[in-house]
């Protein structure tokens, strides 16, 4: 029989768990997509359905109301005829850039590997 290992690694839970409460905001439809293109500066919601043409406005729409409501995202009616609004990212929105960030950058590594592979 073989004997169980005990983990090393302490776990990031105390109760309430930090590392599911991010992945659970990160995992949600498009919200990946939306910090991405908010860590340049802010952006217009046509801006945004532009940049990912395969939301819907719908789902862009909740999806940034519930960033919003995480404190990812800062909503701003910018006072223009006709009002505009503008989404940018919060301090802790920001701080999700370079997770973003990294998850790219293993996707492209991935991909490579899977070129190579002939897969």
């Amino acid at each position: 029989m073989v004997k169980v290992r005990k983990s090393k690694v302490d776990p990031p839970c105390n109760g309430e768990c930090p590392l599911s409460d991010c992945m659970r905001l990160i995992a949600g439809a498009w919200a990946p997509h939306v910090i991405w293109y908010l860590r340049e500066g802010p952006r217009r919601f046509s801006e945004l359905k532009g940049d990912i043409r395969a939301v819907t406005a719908k789902v862009l729409a909740e999806r940034l109301r519930q960033l919003e409501a995480d404190g990812v995202v800062h909503r701003q009616v910018m006072q223009t005829s006709p009002p505009t609004v503008e989404y940018s990212l919060t301090e802790l929105g920001a701080e999700l850039t370079p997770a973003i960030a990294a998850i790219v950058s293993v996707s492209e590594r991935l991909k490579r590997q899977r070129g190579r592979l002939g897969a």
